[in-house]
């Protein structure tokens, strides 16, 4: 079975999103499906998001620009805009139990010589790397320990004890209930 998706949603899906979803699927690894859509893709990725992304060692020039059509039929558990045009025309999908928005500027708009446009690439790149690495983070301290690395008492065939307070503010260890 398929994990289910974290949707990276943004009106043209040329620039942002694809700076997001790879950043994303890098932190996280391969226990996760990371996607990018748009709801008015624009039919390519930016040549400056695959450059920018190249930098530091990602590559995303084989992503292609993609309607969130796509997705209606997957299971899509988390939803994140990045852009205000996105959140707003974004639907809710069957399954979706999460939904972010974090607003970042359109590099693929910005104005200037090329080197002033690739400044504002990187200055979005490393903004949406902030925030998506830090997402990340969270989501893969919220995964239980793969079950070689669970520990069920204290070595002497006894369980071990809790340290709660029993106030139900601080946790028990894993397979512990209060009573």
């Amino acid at each position: 079975m398929k994990p289910p998706v974290v949707l990276i949603l943004c009106t043209g899906n040329s620039c942002r999103s694809h700076l997001a979803e790879g950043i994303l699927q890098r932190a996280l690894g391969p226990g996760f499906r990371v996607a990018s859509a748009g709801s008015k893709p624009a039919g390519y990725v930016h040549p400056m998001a695959i450059a920018a992304m190249a930098e530091i060692g990602i590559d995303i020039s084989s992503h292609r620009s993609k309607h969130l059509d796509e997705f209606l039929d997957d299971v899509v558990e988390t939803v994140i805009t990045v852009c205000g045009n996105a959140d707003q025309a974004c639907p809710v999908f069957p399954g979706q139990v999460n939904r972010h928005h974090w607003g970042f500027d359109d590099p693929a708009h910005a104005t200037g010589d090329e080197a002033r446009q690739m400044a504002v690439s990187r200055r979005v790149r490393d903004e949406t790397r902030r925030a998506f690495e830090a997402y990340a983070a969270g989501r893969l301290d919220a995964q239980p320990p793969p079950p070689y690395l669970r520990h069920h008492g204290n070595g002497d065939g006894h369980p071990e004890k809790s340290t709660s307070l029993g106030d139900g503010n601080h946790p028990l260890p894993a397979g512990r209930r209060r009573v």
